[in-house]
């Protein structure tokens, strides 16, 4: 099986696709499956900018609203997570993950799904400690803060995932896990990228869940985005152990390394993106406790027993197939012609894929849930200056990079 993996898509499907099938007809090959590392961007229509948190200057349609419409059809099979720059009104639609367009696939805040017999997981969003411990408290319309925090990672979908016993293929995370650098040529990552030396130094570069997450599951292959850089790692799980290969990719630019194809070795095709039997049971067990408010899970009160509830699952899927129910468009689509007024659609609404998922596992529908009262958060820690320009991990690396004059020194080559 033939993996293409692409770091940072910014809504920018058409060159994407456009690079690798101009990839299968040089090299004579055949992808199987696209996998992108996050700031995917699935905007349908304007009222879909309202959510994306990014500057006005980076603010722009691009083209997934072609394959939410229709009019194209996306050419692979495409697994994504999400990052800090996303459409969160559409993906919280989808938070057990689901198709954002036909042959599109998002993993949900926290999954794991099956492509053929290789097991693909992931954890959306980045990670920001004041709100790790948190509920997902935000609800449309979202405020300011909504707007940043509901892209941060719980420790509720991060718990989730740490149940899982079966080996995992391949990982996604948006952010890096803390600490990769040990395992790579860190030196000639700070020759690209400067700014980050000094987080580097004090070990707090990467995500501390997502650290986690890799001592545990120990996955084949883990990728990553959102530092805007190509970075390589092996890491060794104790002497004898298992090595995790871990790679980041930029995003999609011209002479950018945002693309890397792999060869996995897989049963033969055709293959298909379907539900995980034992994700699904670690799904069923744990929503009895999805926090919605402030106030962080009670894991304490989770009453069921896992091998009751893969019994259960097992059983369900023998009848009903694991196969994700059919894509569904829920809102208008963009219109060149015929843009989207202001104030024509607003709110949540359920994503009838969610719905058909919930029933699936006769769970209750709570994404909606206003009960409890919506209680404030700390406002995040102020940066403290210490004589170098800070790194919000919530901003674009661009930024960052215009504030401090960095330029980027990639060598020319467009494809890696």
């Amino acid at each position: 099986m033939k993996i293409a993996v692409e770091g940072c898509m910014h809504g920018d499907l058409d060159n994407v696709y456009t690079t690798l099938l101009h990839i299968q007809e040089v090299e004579k090959t055949k992808i199987d499956l696209l996998i992108c590392c996050g700031d995917f961007q699935a905007v349908r229509n304007e009222r879909d900018l309202e959510s994306l948190n990014v500057k006005p200057k980076y603010r722009s349609m691009n083209s997934f609203w072609k394959y939410y419409s229709g009019e194209k059809v996306a050419p692979f099979p495409t697994i994504f997570i999400g990052g800090n720059h996303e459409a969160s009104n559409y993906l919280w639609e989808l938070y057990y993950g689901g198709w954002t367009a036909p042959d599109i696939y998002f993993l949900g805040f926290a999954g794991v799904v099956k492509f053929g017999n290789i097991r693909i997981g992931g954890l959306s969003g980045i990670y920001k400690a004041n709100h790790y411990h948190l509920g997902h408290y935000e609800r449309l319309p979202y405020n300011e803060s909504d707007i940043r925090s509901i892209y941060h990672v719980r420790e509720y979908d991060v718990h989730k995932l740490m149940q899982v016993e079966e080996p995992i293929d391949i990982f996604l995370s948006h952010d890096w896990p803390l600490g990769i650098t040990d395992h790579g040529n860190w030196k000639e990552l700070i020759r690209h990228k400067p700014f980050f030396e000094q987080e580097i130094q004090e070990r707090s570069l990467g995500s501390k869940p997502a650290a986690q997450l890799l001592e545990k599951l120990k996955p084949t292959y883990w990728f990553s985005a959102h530092l805007h850089c190509k970075f390589a790692a092996l890491v060794q799980h104790g002497e004898g152990g298992p090595v995790t290969k871990f790679l980041a990719l930029d995003k999609c630019l011209p002479r950018r390394k945002f693309l890397q194809v792999i060869e996995i070795e897989s049963e033969p095709g055709p293959y298909e993106i379907q539900y995980d039997e034992e994700w699904l049971a670690v799904t069923r067990k744990f929503n009895c406790v999805f926090p919605r408010t402030t106030r962080p899970a009670n894991f304490g009160g989770v009453q069921l027993d896992m091998q009751e509830c893969r019994k259960w699952v097992s059983n369900r899927l023998r009848t009903r197939g694991a196969k994700p129910s059919l894509f569904v468009r829920t809102v208008p689509c963009h219109n060149p012609s015929q843009p989207v007024p202001n104030g024509s659609f607003t709110g949540y609404c359920r994503n009838p894929q969610t719905e058909a998922f919930l029933q699936f596992l006769e769970l209750p529908y709570l994404l909606d849930n206003a009960t409890g009262s919506r209680e404030q958060t700390n406002s995040p820690a102020s940066f403290i200056s210490r004589g170098v320009v800070p790194f919000d991990h919530d901003s674009d690396v661009d930024e960052i990079e215009e504030l401090s004059e960095v330029h980027d020194t990639e060598t020319q080559e467009e494809i890696v």
